[in-house]
């Protein structure tokens, strides 16, 4: 794994692409993050670094963009983008990282980041308190599944989930609060982009206890009569498969503290192992896409 950092609340963060802007940081009183972003992808050397400023407000939330359409909304929202390709002199998504400080009744401040290279490692990153950035930090490349991990300075539970299928109230979503989990439902299937959003509070008794996903009419039915809400986008708009759906349910005594999705079929084992509870029923149900499994933990 790399490694961690701990203290106080992180209230700047960069990214490095060579050298000589790593030794530009360093002499800005930046910290590295150890763990190249573009591991395995024959690309250039890249590096998160971080940096603790007393009095600056913290950053409350990280978001990813793999294309353009996704930035619209973040820069509306006055997220703050930092303009390095995180898959510079590899192929691949053009990659971003954006930030955003202070924020609403949902964000609690982000006080350590984390990076991770193998699969093997993230079970346990996601079971013991990390919160994962969805997007593959090599998106789009043959290098290894990298992905950047926050912890907050308390405990957190997943409070509010929707989905979108356009970036149209983006905008709004971010504003409000809402984390988006940045990778595509419909990852490869030719449809709409869709994503998923939560919302997260430090009071479990707000929280989601838990979440199904249905692929057709007859499993929309055990839900219903348990008393479950329906997210009403279609998870698999505009593709030739099934209409999918995420339900939820409100209250209960195992409040789910994380979700994200995931795309890489090698890290399931260890998500399983590490107790998250994998829905392994793909998100991209009877079509062409890549799988593409929700998961959660409680």
């Amino acid at each position: 794994m790399a490694s961690a950092i701990h203290g106080n609340y992180i209230t700047h963060l960069a990214v490095s692409l060579n050298e000589a802007e790593e030794q530009e940081l360093q002499a800005q009183g930046f910290k590295i993050i150890y763990g190249d972003l573009n591991k395995g992808a024959l690309g250039k050397f890249i590096y998160i670094w971080y940096k603790k400023e007393d009095g600056a407000p913290p950053i409350t939330r990280i978001q990813v963009t793999f294309n353009d359409d996704m930035a619209v909304g973040l820069r509306a929202a006055e997220y703050t983008k930092i303009d390095k390709d995180l898959s510079a002199g590899a192929a691949g998504d053009h990659i971003y990282l954006w930030y955003f400080s202070g924020g609403t009744g949902y964000d609690i401040p982000i006080v350590d980041i984390y990076v991770t290279k193998d699969a093997k490692d993230e079970g346990r990153m996601f079971s013991s308190g990390w919160e994962r950035l969805a997007c593959d930090l090599n998106r789009g490349n043959a290098g290894n599944y990298v992905h950047a991990w926050v912890k907050r300075a308390r405990q957190t539970y997943i409070c509010d989930v929707t989905a979108t299928d356009s970036y149209e109230s983006d905008m709004k979503l971010f504003e409000d609060g809402y984390i988006r989990v940045d990778e595509d439902t419909n990852r490869g299937a030719g449809g709409e982009y869709i994503f998923i959003w939560y919302r997260q509070t430090a009071d479990p008794e707000r929280a989601l206890s838990d979440l199904k996903i249905s692929t057709d009419e007859s499993e929309q039915w055990e839900p219903q009569q348990q008393n479950y809400e329906r997210v009403s986008v279609d998870l698999n708009e505009g593709t030739i498969g099934d209409e999918v759906y995420l339900w939820y349910k409100q209250g209960g005594i195992n409040p789910i503290k994380a979700i994200t999705v995931l795309v890489n079929p090698a890290a399931v084992q260890w998500y399983k192992q590490a107790g998250v509870k994998v829905i392994e029923t793909s998100l991209n149900s009877l079509n062409l896409g890549k799988t593409v499994y929700l998961c959660f933990y409680q």
